[in-house]
């Protein structure tokens, strides 16, 4: 069921709400510059024994763009998201941007957590000039250009990207983007550093970095694990969008973990 949720500033973001109802909830987070439709693997499989939310991050799918954005916005979403359904508490996945996401609600809002899964992704991702630098090109000149190479950051040599029905998707999603709505995320992100807080999450936490991964590497998915005192790493073989370059493996961790 596709409905719409008003945030706090009084802007749209478009959610969807998978599986068994009163069953044990997960809330899916996108990545910059895609939509809920990524995690289509994992909402075919952890909707049988799940209520798996999915939402476009705000500036993303059919969500409102909204910009003056920061990460603390990004996580307030997700709590106005829980409130308007009425859930106490929820397992938490999000995969790189929705991986800092993640990280914020684990500091700062732990109390309506069960856990947080940390995929692809960093206390700190790249620099602020290059994410400012990023959303002034994206602002002039649009997507196009990250369009066309994003495919070497995202998915791994290993994977057949272009004969994989979801990847090609997932990679249009990113052309259909509104690029102000992108551009407010790069901003968000430069400002975002979370790598003196994170030792404050004491909420289980699953990290998952991806053995390929250019963008957010193993590294970075070791400093978390060892600033995090409940957390533990999985190394997958994957690029950057590993829920979809090895599905079945990030599902099957996924589902383990908050089982």
């Amino acid at each position: 069921m596709n409905f719409t949720v008003t945030n706090r500033q009084g802007k749209h973001l478009s959610v969807t709400r998978h599986g068994v109802a009163q069953a044990p909830v997960l809330v899916l987070s996108n990545s910059l510059g895609t939509d809920q439709g990524m995690w289509q693997p994992q909402v075919e499989v952890l909707s049988q024994n799940f209520q798996v939310i999915t939402y476009d991050t705000r500036g993303h799918g059919q969500s409102d763009v909204i910009s003056d954005t920061t990460l603390q916005n990004l996580a307030e979403d997700v709590i106005d998201i829980l409130d308007h359904l009425h859930i106490p508490k929820a397992h938490f996945c999000g995969i790189s941007m929705g991986g800092m996401t993640a990280l914020y609600l684990g500091v700062h809002h732990a109390e309506r957590f069960l856990s947080i899964t940390v995929a692809n992704s960093a206390a700190k991702i790249w620099t602020a000039e290059g994410w400012n630098a990023r959303a002034d090109a994206v602002e002039k000149n649009g997507l196009a250009d990250l369009v066309t190479s994003t495919h070497t950051r995202w998915f791994s040599e290993h994977f057949d990207y272009q004969n994989n029905a979801l990847a090609q998707r997932t990679i249009q999603s990113l052309a259909d983007t509104p690029a102000l709505g992108y551009a407010a995320s790069c901003r968000a992100l430069a400002q975002a550093d979370l790598r003196e807080d994170i030792i404050k999450i004491s909420i289980p936490t699953l990290i998952i970095a991806g053995l390929y991964d250019p963008v957010t590497t193993v590294a970075d998915g070791e400093f978390m694990q060892q600033k995090i005192q409940s957390s533990e790493l999985f190394v997958i073989d994957a690029s950057h969008l590993s829920n979809i370059e090895q599905f079945e493996k990030f599902t099957q961790k996924i589902y383990q973990f908050i089982s």
